[in-house]
């Protein structure tokens, strides 16, 4: 697809409900397009979205093996929930144990550069497995997150990695995100409740200040414009 197609898609959904744009992609794209999950309140409406539309869509979510309990948590309630089968993509730990064994093992707070290490073997080498075999990918971000983020639009283009990226979410507020999961009685990490509006890795994330920026725990020892994972490079 090219950005002429690209735009196109854009002018297509400008103020369109999510549901439309998902029922769009999944209509579309068929077994090429997944959902990419962290079990984020954005991303677990986007579950709820998806499986009322596709109740066989592709839903998977990367586990590095440093998540919050509650995480994992999470994806067993919401598999019973949804009777789906939310795919768990691990990191290879030959790369791991030699990571870990040449740097340490919170080798992340010592410089970005080994947390960017940390998270291409533990976040990005997997989520790379997968692409291998879609063609479009949907994922929960959102203009308002961070100042990383507010020129997304609905229908990107993804250079690094060849895809079509889908983010029905983008124009949402926060508000929006948490009307629809207590309306429709979305299960969420209850970690939300304790200060934490976004959730990664255990020792990369903290619970926030009322008047922080959302992704403010993320990192929390980086400057703002270097708090990317690399998920969403741009």
């Amino acid at each position: 697809m090219n950005q002429v197609q690209i735009d196109e898609l854009n002018k297509k959904f400008p103020d369109k409900d999510p549901t439309e744009v998902l029922t769009w992609f999944l209509n579309e794209y068929g077994d090429k397009v997944a959902l990419s999950s962290s079990m984020g309140a954005e991303d677990q409406v986007l579950t709820d979205m998806v499986l009322k539309i596709k109740p066989d869509a592709r839903i998977f979510t990367l586990d590095t093996g440093r998540l919050f309990p509650e995480t994992y948590d999470l994806i067993d309630r919401t598999n019973k929930k949804y009777n789906t089968k939310i795919e768990v993509q691990f990191p290879d730990h030959n790369q791991v144990e030699e990571m870990v064994n040449s740097k340490g093992i919170n080798l992340f707070y010592d410089s970005v550069e080994n947390r960017k290490l940390c998270c291409g073997i533990r976040k990005i080498e997997p989520l790379k497995r997968v692409f291998k075999t879609l063609d479009a990918w949907i994922c929960g971000l959102r203009s308002g997150q961070s100042i990383t983020r507010q020129s997304i639009q609905v229908v990107e283009w993804d250079e690094n990695n060849g895809l079509v990226k889908v983010n029905p979410l983008a124009k949402w507020s926060e508000s929006d995100v948490w009307d629809y999961i207590k309306e429709h009685k979305v299960p969420y990490n209850p970690l939300h409740d304790k200060g934490f509006p976004s959730i990664g890795c255990l020792p990369c994330t903290r619970a926030i200040q009322s008047w922080e920026d959302v992704r403010a725990g993320r990192w929390w020892w980086e400057n703002p414009e270097s708090k990317e994972c690399g998920l969403h490079k741009r």
